[in-house]
């Protein structure tokens, strides 16, 4: 099986909190005794995990040029479990069964490593159920994006489809408004009305949402900027639109 690694802290301890089973290997910083890492070390225990305690040059080998470690590196079996599109029909059934209306971020082909996982991130703080993207041309969950997302990959499902223009109309099939954030959109996010079955688009880094993508939204929206700057980030532009329609929601 193939190997991967997980680091930081968040990201390794909602690993271990969520599949440990997938951990073979515990690395962590001789020395440091900080309660976040005694708190890795209780999990890891608790799951009979093997910990090698090495020096920081070994963890900064480890991880090379991708990161940050933050003294702990879990190195894993197998890759993350990444969802498809059955498992977003299953999820729909069980969120209609219980009465429950769907909230799905969709990314349009967002590429950097870094913004996908503060978008999981904002996403998972939301109360999103799922985040959908493009198994091609897209950033997928790198340790990057996993440490970004700091805890986030290891419990948001992220969803993968082959075609996303007919996952887009699956969704709307299914009763979900799409609403794709878009600058030349009439309408802004706060005039929107961004509570039921919602899923929010987000375009790729500088293009924006793709043809095919902006026409199977039902609605274009934008975000009202008073400054110079055209645009924001999108993992910004992300937590904004995510975020309004939490207020939203709960106001409604």
């Amino acid at each position: 099986m193939a190997q991967q690694l997980v680091y930081g802290l968040h990201a390794v301890q909602a690993l271990l909190k969520s599949s440990p089973q997938q951990v073979q290997e515990l690395l962590l910083l001789r020395g440091r005794r900080d309660q976040k890492l005694q708190k890795i070390i209780r999990q890891a225990e608790q799951n009979e995990i093997v910990i090698r305690f090495v020096d920081r040059r070994a963890l900064d080998e480890k991880v090379a040029d991708e990161g940050n470690h933050q003294g702990a590196v879990a190195i894993c079996v197998g890759d993350t479990k990444i969802y498809d599109e059955q498992f977003l029909k299953s999820l729909l059934k069980d969120l209609d069964t219980n009465g429950e209306a769907p909230f799905l971020l969709i990314l349009d082909g967002v590429t950097d490593p870094h913004n996908l996982g503060a978008c999981l991130r904002s996403a998972d703080a939301a109360g999103v159920h799922a985040v959908i993207a493009p198994k091609d041309k897209a950033a997928g969950l790198t340790p990057t994006a996993r440490k970004v997302a700091c805890g986030a990959a290891e419990v948001l499902p992220f969803i993968t489809v082959t075609n996303l223009a007919r996952t887009l109309q699956m969704l709307q099939q299914a009763g979900v408004w799409i609403y794709g954030a878009a600058g030349e959109a009439e309408q802004d996010v706060y005039q929107s009305s961004l509570t039921g079955p919602l899923a929010l688009v987000m375009g790729a880094e500088g293009p924006g949402l793709r043809r095919l993508t902006r026409e199977n939204c039902d609605h274009l929206i934008k975000i009202p900027m008073a400054g110079e700057v055209s645009s924001l980030n999108v993992s910004v532009a992300t937590g904004v639109c995510l975020f309004e329609a939490v207020r939203q929601r709960r106001n409604g």
